[in-house]
């Protein structure tokens, strides 16, 4: 009778033995070492005292998984991290990847339909045993970092130091905006003579300023909110320009409102700013009762679509 108690505990250590050898190999290994049907069910089996982590995924292209192809650099940034990190006492991990060509069996075992999935099985026997021997399960629908899989891990490992999860420098990313970086200042100190004059140019902000100013006041803004019509019908077989009301408006109407704005601030620039500067005085009279009529008449036409808009405003200008 005694027999049957060493014969449990030698096989117990042999299984032991082999499983230790796997997680040895896992652990030297930077990266998730790929797995079969028998290999899974070997690193999986019972009684073990690790943790095993792993990616059930479909990286052929005949599959069309690009999530599975898009997370695996990630995955294997995970494996690296902790395989290289300091490991925390007595807690151990070991990673490997079962790709859908080498694992069809355990596919339809697990009664898995989609991929990528995570697989994180706890330890059976030790201190770090749990009563469920069933592993916790990550479906990664949607983009998924390294570093939300990574805090999902540490949530189901034992408490205490991790690796942290370490990036490697995209060195080519780096040169790449180094030289972008060189070329603008570059770039800036060529054209800057040629183009500082422009900027610092007050006409041209002056200039600038008008047009927003012009827009916004005749109505712009409003139009892209409302979504107004361009013309409206005048219930007579015609079009309308202007609709009734200050809260209607046209998208024809704001285009002859900037219209009228733009043409009266241009006549009063020109009486302000260049009328003046005309050294003969018949040219200069004549330049004033041109620009003084052109005020005067979009002025008065001003007036009559505001009458428009208001029928019951009671002032007008001639000829409108």
């Amino acid at each position: 009778m005694r027999f049957i108690p060493f014969l449990v505990g030698f096989l117990f250590s042999v299984a032991t033995t082999s499983a230790h050898q796997y997680i040895n190999e896992f652990q030297q290994r930077p990266t998730p070492i790929e797995l079969n049907d028998g290999t899974y069910d070997k690193i999986t089996s019972t009684p073990r005292d690790y943790h095993v982590a792993i990616l059930l995924t479909a990286l052929e292209a005949q599959y069309g998984c690009s999530q599975c192809r898009s997370f695996q650099p990630e995955w294997e940034l995970i494996a690296q991290s902790w395989n290289k990190g300091i490991k925390p006492d007595g807690i151990k991990l070991a990673f490997g990847t079962l790709d859908f060509s080498n694992g069809r069996s355990t596919f339809q075992k697990l009664g898995i339909h989609t991929a990528p999935v995570l697989l994180l099985f706890p330890p059976t026997v030790g201190p770090f045993a749990t009563g469920d021997a069933t592993p916790a399960k990550y479906d990664l629908s949607g983009p998924i970092s390294a570093e939300q899989c990574y805090a999902w891990m540490n949530r189901h490992l034992p408490d205490g130091h991790k690796p942290p999860l370490v990036r490697p420098v995209n060195y080519l990313r780096l040169i790449s905006a180094i030289t972008i970086l060189m070329g603008l200042v570059a770039l800036v100190s060529v054209v800057g003579p040629y183009v500082l004059p422009i900027i610092r140019n007050r006409n041209l902000w002056a200039a600038v300023s008008l047009i927003f100013i012009l827009l916004f006041t005749s109505g712009h803004m409003f139009n892209h909110i409302r979504k107004v019509p361009y013309v409206a019908s005048n219930g007579k077989g015609g079009i309308t320009y202007f609709a009734g009301g200050f809260s209607n408006q046209l998208g024809m109407e704001t285009q002859i409102i900037a219209a009228i704005y733009g043409t009266l601030s241009f006549a009063i620039i020109v009486l302000a700013l260049k009328v003046p500067r005309i050294v003969d005085s018949r040219a200069q009279q004549l330049a004033v009762i041109i620009w003084g009529t052109i005020l005067f008449g979009m002025y008065s036409f001003l007036l009559s679509v505001f009458r428009v808009k208001n029928g019951g405003y009671p002032f007008f200008l001639p000829p409108f």
